[in-house]
């Protein structure tokens, strides 16, 4: 029994796999606190689809793939702000614009090049593929993206709830802003190999969400989104195994279960007079 429970620890691509979801777990989920602050959930979504293009563009141009994918996702962001501020259309509806058709754009490039690296990869993530380098590049990032956001969580905090209190206590508020964004895009850049563009999104949006049903303690929700996105990693990697499926989506599933459970818990606690102001007491 013991052994069989143990064997998914003897194969060393899935010790891989734990370990890079490890890695990853720690600057998704501590972005992700800061996402659903500022509501830039679709932010995420849109660097993350926007990196395509610059893949595919790196892998024509002989650079590294990373310096590719972190280049188009501070372009989609610039971008996207800079529509913004510039016309009478609303962030979202730029953000979706503009992701789409770079990922359109990607997907075109893609089709029209001869490519040992598979589209799914790219996509989906090949969790039970990554190699050393890929530990690295993905520690090394991981590394510079959590000490920045822990050592500046504060100042990030205060321009994430109020901006204008913020540039009134003589914060760099436009330094914070774009500084999230690039921090935002080395995080899509680290999650690349294991989970891929597409669910990389969940990473950057359930364990704030979960967190933030949890407590109303910025600290502590810090603290259980990481727990929350390390549990969810190596559950979800554990039961792909025995179960035969792809692990990266069982991950997101574990999550999106977590998600459901405690949105369900809370709404359960939540009082008759919060959910209804008919019943408000007077």
């Amino acid at each position: 029994m013991i052994e069989t429970l143990l064997l998914p620890f003897q194969f060393p691509f899935m010790v891989k796999a734990f370990l890079i979801t490890a890695i990853v777990a720690v600057p998704t989920a501590l972005m992700s606190c800061y996402l659903v602050l500022k509501g830039w959930s679709l932010m995420g979504d849109a660097i993350s689809h926007a990196v395509l293009p610059g893949v595919v563009i790196a892998y024509i141009a002989g650079i590294p793939l990373i310096v590719g994918a972190f280049a188009a996702g501070m372009v989609c962001a610039l971008a996207t702000g800079w529509l913004a501020q510039n016309s009478r259309v609303k962030q979202d509806t730029v953000m979706g614009v503009v992701f789409s058709g770079m990922f359109g754009f990607g997907i075109v490039l893609y089709t029209k090049i001869s490519t040992d690296v598979h589209l799914d990869h790219i996509l989906f993530g090949n969790m039970l593929g990554v190699g050393r380098d890929d530990l690295w590049t993905a520690g090394v990032i991981a590394l510079v993206v959590s000490v920045l956001v822990l050592a500046r969580r504060r100042d990030l905090m205060l321009q994430a709830f109020d901006p204008i209190q913020a540039r009134a206590s003589g914060l760099p508020v436009g330094l914070l802003h774009y500084g999230l964004l690039a921090l935002l895009s080395l995080t899509i850049v680290a999650a690349l190999t294991s989970v891929g563009l597409i669910l990389a999104i969940s990473l950057l949006i359930a364990p704030g969400a979960i967190a933030f049903l949890l407590t109303r303690r910025f600290e502590r929700m810090l603290a259980i989104a990481v727990a929350v996105t390390l549990f969810s990693g190596f559950t979800g990697i554990y039961a792909s195994f025995f179960i035969d499926s792809a692990p990266a989506p069982t991950v997101v599933l574990t999550l999106t279960l977590i998600f459901v459970t405690v949105f369900l818990r809370h709404v359960r606690r939540a009082r008759p007079a919060d959910l209804n102001p008919a019943v408000r007491p007077r």
